[in-house]
């Protein structure tokens, strides 16, 4: 199994003596250091998300990635997930081709269509296309993938008639991930197309996700694709300390923060610590705790998918100090992933 870091780049952190909030540019410099620190560590992957809002500065990933590929040397780069519907995949193509080429053949792609939509009327789309958009623009990317001259037409964008598309990636076949909440469409899609699955699970319980999955897995072995490229990730809320109580305490007041004013746009009750602590238990989404306990989570959580490829913490929520962020990584590094390969075994790297 593969187990990674993502992160959407917090616009919010404070420091715990002083309660000082760190500047933005302290925070993107403080984050291309997470990405380096976990390379050293031996972590296998590191995400960057995408959101077009003041609490996030992963506005622009590919950049962000790229700078992380001129610092590192083993890690694979993906986006935690990019917006497709709201782009435009020659570009994101090119993008991430590009990464791929500073990376020697490290760069993902997850492509989704994010939990938040104020990147439509940001870049001129209107809502009501949300599900034609994704599905015609995910067309024209898997097209670019194949195709170095490519032949296109659709409905939102002009068409494309034999022109080339440039850089060409290192690696033969730039890996693509499904990035999937909770709608069955999604899965089956992602079963239909042959592609691997991410799956964002950020509350509830995991084992509401597993009747999901099969739909996805039914799909993939239905269309014939090869069952070793079917693989199935998870991407969940997370954070590492030495003691449980140590963890949840770090966690929870930036989680309960981001969460209430999430809430207050979706009509969502103010988080308490009773919901957080129900969250943490066995069955929730949570994996909050010491190395022991989030180990076990993992495994949990991998035997009720039906077997995982990857796994990664999103910690974000939490707004914690860059500090804090490099302890749990090294806890999951050292202490959590040697636990959850030696009793699931280990996952080989993807690659093209």
């Amino acid at each position: 199994m593969q187990i990674g870091i993502d992160t959407f780049a917090s616009a919010f952190a404070t420091d715990p003596e002083d309660g000082q909030k760190e500047d933005e540019s302290q925070r993107l410099q403080n984050l291309l250091r997470m990405v380096e620190h976990a390379d050293r560590l031996g972590l296998d992957v590191f995400g960057i998300g995408e959101h077009h809002r003041k609490d996030f500065l992963d506005s622009a990933p590919a950049v962000i990635l790229a700078a992380a590929a001129a610092r590192t040397h083993r890690i694979r780069l993906t986006s935690a997930v990019t917006v497709l519907s709201a782009a435009d995949p020659v570009r994101v193509f090119q993008e991430f081709a590009t990464v791929d080429l500073l990376s020697q053949g490290r760069a993902e792609i997850i492509a989704g269509r994010g939990s938040f939509i104020e990147a439509f009327p940001l870049f001129g789309y209107d809502l009501s296309d949300y599900d034609e958009l994704y599905e015609e623009k995910l067309d024209l990317l898997l097209k670019i993938r194949v195709n170095e001259h490519v032949t296109w037409s659709g409905k939102f964008r002009p068409a494309l008639t034999g022109q080339g598309v440039y850089p060409r990636p290192v690696q033969n076949s730039l890996p693509i991930w499904i990035g999937v909440g909770g709608t069955p469409g999604s899965f089956l899609r992602a079963g239909k197309l042959g592609l691997p699955l991410m799956v964002a699970i950020i509350g509830g319980e995991t084992a509401d996700f597993a009747p999901l999955v099969d739909l996805y897995r039914k799909m993939f072995k239905r269309n014939g694709h090869p069952a070793n490229e079917m693989k199935v990730g998870m991407h969940s809320l997370g954070y590492v300390a030495e003691t449980s109580e140590k963890a949840a305490d770090e966690f929870f007041p930036g989680y309960a923060r981001a969460f209430t004013e999430v809430g207050k746009e979706r009509g969502w009750a103010p988080v308490t610590r009773a919901d957080f602590e129900s969250q943490r238990g066995p069955n929730g989404a949570l994996m909050v705790g010491d190395p022991d306990e989030v180990a076990e989570k993992i495994i949990r959580h991998s035997q009720t998918l039906g077997g995982l490829s990857r796994v990664t913490f999103q910690m974000d929520p939490g707004a914690l100090t860059a500090e804090r962020l490099s302890r749990s990584m090294e806890l999951i590094a050292t202490r959590v992933a040697p636990i959850v390969r030696e009793k699931l075994g280990t996952y080989a790297e993807i690659a093209s």
